[in-house]
């Protein structure tokens, strides 16, 4: 178990149990199974953004039309590779994250009609360039299957011993280092995390972390580039975490969101952000005071009172206490 190198840190710790609380919300309050609508723009979300990485120059829009088969007017590498990424997510669930033939075929499925060698290991040496100059020199090309057989062993023995969402993040970080293939080791080391996490909780298959790595994009990079220099994954796998703690937090409130539509409908139409939030945190804990709604949203207690007032006019709270006077008062949804 000496390799990969890496270290549990007190902050590892830390993003897992915020992680495990999260994924103890959302299975409580949420259930993705009876939201189609926002399992798929999650996967949008989630092939936009990956595939954006790599200076694919398709919008989100366009994407979403790509993959509802519309047309579309863009670079036809680019529509390509956004057909072959939804065709290899919604085989998330049928991937064994442990074995290299399917990497090998799901890389093929990523990069059909777009690389030459796909499916296959590469056969030339690769680095990652900074104008003309080479910042970083991937292992020699002879030297990927034994190490990608190395790093598979590994999983396999680990995965009973190192939590999925460290092993996880181990794994995206070895993957980008050995560079594997000619092109696509990125998509790839993206989605086979996706694919690990799946396994131990399904609601990862739909968890769109490659929006917040997208965002965090310089921050991903130099992760991984100080991880190179450093000769270990510790703070590659604290960013990674951190961008799932993130996800999941996200998910969480749109998810409150979509059952909040449900429920109210047009009665949501004016509210604005702030309003929106406070409802969400009233729905989430059932019964508030004003004062914890005015903590939570980080306004004053007058702020709040007429955030409350306005819910209650729009029929979308009601109060609990003594009588409507009562400074004790709690809201709850109607």
């Amino acid at each position: 178990m000496d390799y990969p190198p890496y270290t549990i840190t007190d902050k590892m710790l830390e993003y897992v149990s915020k992680i495990m609380e999260k994924v103890g919300e959302i299975n409580t309050y949420t259930n993705l199974n009876k939201m189609p609508e926002l399992r798929k723009q999650n996967r949008i979300n989630s092939i936009h953004s990956s595939l954006a990485i790599e200076n694919n120059q398709l919008s989100l829009f366009q994407v979403e039309d790509v993959i509802n088969g519309k047309m579309v007017i863009g670079d036809k590498q680019d529509i390509q590779e956004v057909k072959n990424a939804y065709e290899a997510y919604e085989k998330i669930s049928k991937i064994d994250p442990y074995s290299i033939e399917d990497l090998k075929k799901i890389h093929g499925i990523m990069t059909f009609l777009t690389v030459e060698r796909n499916g296959k290991f590469r056969n030339h040496g690769e680095g990652v360039y900074d104008g003309d100059k080479c910042i970083f020199m991937a292992p020699p090309e002879n030297m990927v299957p034994e190490l990608m057989e190395q790093l598979f062993n590994w999983m396999k023995e680990a995965k009973d011993k190192v939590h999925p969402l460290i092993l996880s993040s181990i794994f995206h970080y070895e993957f980008v280092f050995i560079h594997p293939f000619s092109d696509g080791n990125g998509r790839m080391a993206r989605i086979w995390q996706t694919a690990i996490l799946s396994k131990w909780k399904e609601i990862f298959e739909y968890v769109p972390i490659e929006s917040l790595i997208k965002k965090y994009q310089e921050d991903y990079y130099t992760a991984i580039n100080n991880c190179n220099n450093n000769g270990n994954s510790n703070e590659f796998i604290e960013f990674m975490l951190k961008m799932i703690d993130e996800t999941l937090e996200k998910l969480l409130k749109d998810s409150h969101d979509v059952n909040l539509n449900k429920k109210f409908d047009k009665k949501l139409d004016g509210l604005n952000n702030t309003e929106r939030l406070a409802l969400n945190y009233i729905a989430e804990k059932e019964l508030v005071s004003t004062s914890e709604i005015a903590k939570y949203i980080n306004k004053t207690d007058r702020t709040a009172r007429r955030i409350v007032a306005k819910l209650e006019e729009k029929g979308l709270i009601a109060w609990e206490g003594q009588n409507e006077n009562d400074s004790n008062k709690k809201y709850k949804l109607k």
